[in-house]
């Protein structure tokens, strides 16, 4: 078994980094305290579906709670909650992950118990026919089921009615050609009606491989003792293989796109999209961090002073910045409320905006500042045991391993201004963004 030594920041002790000559990693982070976290991130989410099985890693995730062949259904949730702990999951573009996070009880009793349960639900769950749901047909609006395939089929129009949900998936489609990215998450009601337990249990069996997982606990525990559990226990048993998939990466479009929808609301919806670098390219990626906080960040950002505070007529209900992640390539997004009959002035003002940070300087204050809320935010997330479980799972599922963690701090201090001009540059020209709109029916 391979052993790596990595320095976290903020913690005691060097994160031990371990993978079994089958390829699952195991991650031992100490944290002091009475608290523990158990996680397991598999490397597959949207990433790996198609227009034929999108929201099938969503629909797993969902049915990997359902029990196994030693606990039934409910079981796992009713016992671990009793003993004061959060269990919960997500689904995302590049990962799904499951964590329990709890006291660890007296003489271990409940982390024991914890990563039992943990390691049964991720090597032996059975997807019950009668918890899945039999595929039917969407159009039959006489089907009444509450199963899980229902529930997901509810949670799917939920969302979909919401004006931010519209206005995301039309511009992140839209900002790609071929990959998987360009797909919504959670699937599509006419997909998950017809998934079969057979598809579910292929899927399963051909991506939560060894190579795929990575398990990590966090807290005050002994670790040879809990490394020698975690190996005995995640067993992998009737795993296919299969050839990792290698995903063509889009280009940016090299004309400004505008999209605009109609749909019952009563306010205007913006949001301009950016293909991004990949996140394991570390110093762009802290770049576009460091602009969003300048930039769509907060009381004291520019989109906020310059388009809700200082304007002398109100246009503009919210604007902001967000910035996410990825293994194949970043999104960089602004995001604006409006009044509808602002439109079009809407819609300049974020461009003059956009221009502006270039052509009115970024400062070295401005810089200063948004590093201290960086450093500030990265020393918050070592302060739990649950935060430390989030980081190190995204940077070994989406960056490729945790050597970054020990580059980031150096890499964000030795950022320049003239490194944020270049990466607006590279990054945030008009001519490359997606705009996508969403106004009031007419």
């Amino acid at each position: 078994m391979e052993k790596k030594l990595i320095k976290y920041p903020y913690l005691t002790r060097d994160v031990e980094v371990y993978t079994n000559d089958n390829g699952h990693k195991i991650v031992l982070a100490h944290k002091e305290g009475n608290m523990v976290s158990v996680s397991s991130w598999v490397k597959t989410g949207s990433i790996n579906e198609d227009e034929h099985n999108n929201g099938i890693s969503h629909f797993l995730e969902h049915l990997m709670f359902k029990g196994t062949h030693t606990h039934k259904v409910g079981e796992f949730d009713k016992i671990l909650e009793s003993k004061g702990a959060i269990v919960n999951a997500a689904t995302w573009k590049d990962y799904t992950f499951y964590y329990v996070t709890l006291p660890k009880g007296e003489n271990n009793k409940y982390f024991d118990m914890a990563l039992d349960l943990h390691a049964d639900m991720m090597m032996d769950p059975v997807f019950p026919a009668e918890e899945l749901g039999a595929p039917f047909d969407i159009n039959d609006s006489s089907v009444t089921d509450k199963r899980e395939r229902h529930v997901v089929i509810e949670e799917i129009r939920m969302r979909k009615d919401q004006p931010w949900t519209k206005v995301y998936n039309q511009c992140n489609k839209n900002m790609y050609t071929n990959h998987p990215y360009k797909r919504d998450v959670i699937g599509t009601p006419e997909i998950i009606s017809q998934v079969t337990r057979e598809d579910i249990d292929n899927y399963y069996r051909s991506f939560y491989t060894p190579q795929n997982v990575t398990t990590i606990v966090v807290g005050d525990f002994n670790h040879d003792e809990v490394l020698e559990k975690i190996k005995s226990k995640f067993t992998f048993p009737n795993r296919k293989e299969i050839a990792p998939r290698v995903n063509e990466i889009d280009k940016p479009v090299t004309q400004t796109k505008y999209i605009e929808t109609n749909t019952n609301v009563q306010t205007g919806y913006a949001m301009f999209g950016w293909l991004g670098p990949k996140a394991c390219e570390l110093k762009d990626s802290i770049c576009l961090d460091l602009i969003s906080i300048i930039f769509g960040d907060g009381a004291s950002s520019r989109l906020q002073q310059n388009l809700i505070e200082k304007m002398p007529e109100q246009i503009f209900n919210m604007v902001g910045t967000e910035h996410y992640q990825f293994k194949d390539g970043n999104n960089f997004f602004i995001q604006a409320n409006f009044k509808p009959e602002e439109k079009d002035k809407a819609i300049e003002l974020l461009k003059r905006e956009l221009l502006d940070l270039l052509n009115n300087k970024i400062t070295e204050d401005e810089l200063l500042k948004s590093k201290k809320r960086i450093k500030s935010r990265f020393a918050n997330e070592a302060e739990t045991v649950s935060e430390i479980g989030e980081n190190i799972g995204y940077y070994e599922t989406v960056c490729g391993g945790l050597k970054l963690i020990e580059e980031y701090l150096n890499d964000l201090e030795n950022i320049s201004v003239e490194d944020l001009e270049n990466v607006i540059r590279k990054y945030l020209s008009i001519e490359n963004a997606v705009i996508s709109v969403l106004m009031p029916e007419v």
